[in-house]
């Protein structure tokens, strides 16, 4: 349990990173189920969203598909950056804040295995595929085919509860903002979560209770890192004999 929270290598760090994506991958498409049943957790989601006033994703989608590139802007940010965002941010701790690097490294971890349950658990569509009305605006303007084979094969549809999007942004710009010391990398880092929320909603492919959700994931993966950060290392057995 110690060993994840030290600083390795680059390339031990890179070949954890790239291993532990494709357990990602892999376990993340688990369990069967059908496009109705996930349809059944959106209709959920959405009841509360209604009962709470916050079911705006629809409205904000309708006005932005209404600007010119802006939706297909939006759809090559929702492609790009989850990805390279949060592998440019482990690079930059790595390289610049190396004591810090354990517990962010960690929180990702944490995060991910606690999203993968979940989606397993809780199979939901995203609301492009939920039947509501939402447009796919990723592939309808930004020219790539979520629904194709190809990418079909690399990734769970109902993987929508919580969003890793949002969750990853989360922690992107919390980090920078914490760690950056140059004022206009604090800004973009306070910028980056609501920029990744406004993208999502956009593009069809959350709703706000999945950020909410994918937030919160990564809000209880960072204070299990501290806390696991936090406790002494045990002593050696001869030693603890005495």
């Amino acid at each position: 349990m110690r060993a994840i929270l030290r600083t390795h290598s680059g390339a031990a760090e890179l070949a954890t990173a790239v291993g532990l994506y494709a357990v990602y991958e892999l376990v993340r498409g688990f369990g069967s189920t059908s496009l109705a049943s996930a349809r059944a957790h959106t209709a959920d989601i959405v009841a509360i969203e209604r009962a709470f006033g916050m079911f705006v994703e629809r409205g904000v989608q309708n006005a932005v598909d209404a600007l010119p590139a802006v939706p297909a802007l939006l759809g090559f940010a929702y492609m790009t950056l989850h990805l390279g965002a949060t592998t440019a941010l482990l690079i930059w701790v790595y390289r610049s804040h190396r004591r810090d690097f354990p517990v962010v490294r960690t929180t990702l971890v944490l995060a991910t295995a606690i999203s993968l349950v979940i989606y397993v658990v809780f199979p939901a569509a995203p609301p492009r595929l939920s039947g509501l009305g939402f447009a796919d605006t990723v592939t309808d303007k930004a020219g790539i085919n979520l629904s194709s084979e190809s990418l079909g094969s690399l990734y769970n549809p109902f993987a929508a509860v919580p969003s890793l999007h949002f969750g990853y942004a989360l922690l992107v710009g919390a980090t920078l903002y914490a760690l950056a010391r140059r004022r206009w990398v604090r800004i973009v880092g306070a910028a980056y979560p609501p920029f990744m929320l406004f993208t999502v909603v956009a593009t069809g492919n959350h709703f706000i209770l999945d950020a909410v959700a994918g937030g919160l994931v990564v809000i209880v993966a960072y204070v299990a890192a501290r806390a696991l950060a936090a406790c002494p290392a045990r002593a050696p057995a001869a030693v603890a004999l005495r």
